[in-house]
């Protein structure tokens, strides 16, 4: 839920507003109803609302509004570190004049009072924002997920091997991030080979 809260907070401050959605929703559609899910199902109408309102969809942008500051109405001003506060606010003010997002920029989210960058986020939070960054940017998800796969079995064993590398550089290394995709994918073909040879020996 953190790391996932936490790249999806990034995303959506870098401008990649679709993305920062894909990043809370596999958590979000694993979480049972409570502030949990209200909060990520919240940010995630949020983030679409303003995806669409990009778009000049004033209608479908307004629906989303609404909905947004549904499921945000009875959370704290600060539930879970994030300043809902200041989203739900803005998600009012957007439902009633959409076309304001042409005139000023969404809120920065905030993270313990820090508006967190893509620069910010920690091994865990990079993984997940790889991922949810790969098909906004136009790169194979299908590789990304499968490096995530791998680095998060390493993050679970206490350690950051190079798929978790290969990850967060490419979440931070924009003008690298071409060559930081091919190297990932090469690892993850070799990674890929070797238990291909070994798979079924045994059987």
């Amino acid at each position: 839920m953190d790391a996932a809260l936490r790249a999806g907070i990034a995303i959506h401050n870098a401008g990649h507003y679709h993305a920062a959605h894909d990043a809370w929703e596999v958590e979000w559609l694993a979480l049972d109803d409570g502030a949990d899910e209200r909060l990520l199902h919240g940010l995630i109408q949020f983030s679409a609302a303003v995806h669409h309102a990009r778009d000049r969809n004033w209608t479908g942008a307004v629906g989303l509004c609404e909905s947004a500051g549904e499921y945000l109405a009875d959370l704290p001003a600060d539930y879970r570190s994030v300043n809902v506060d200041a989203v739900r606010a803005y998600v009012a003010a957007l439902g009633s004049d959409p076309e304001r997002v042409e005139r000023a920029a969404p809120p920065t989210l905030t993270y313990e009072g820090r508006a967190l960058a893509l620069d910010d986020l920690d091994a865990p939070a990079g993984v997940e924002a790889a991922v949810a960054l790969a098909e906004a940017l136009g790169y194979d998800e299908e590789f990304v997920e499968k490096g995530a796969e791998y680095a998060r079995e390493g993050l679970a064993a206490g350690e950051l091997n190079e798929f978790g590398v290969l990850l967060c550089d490419f979440v931070t290394e924009r003008e690298q991030r071409a060559l930081v995709a091919t190297r990932l994918r090469q690892h993850v073909q070799r990674r890929q080979r070797r238990e291909e040879d070994v798979s079924g020996l045994f059987d």
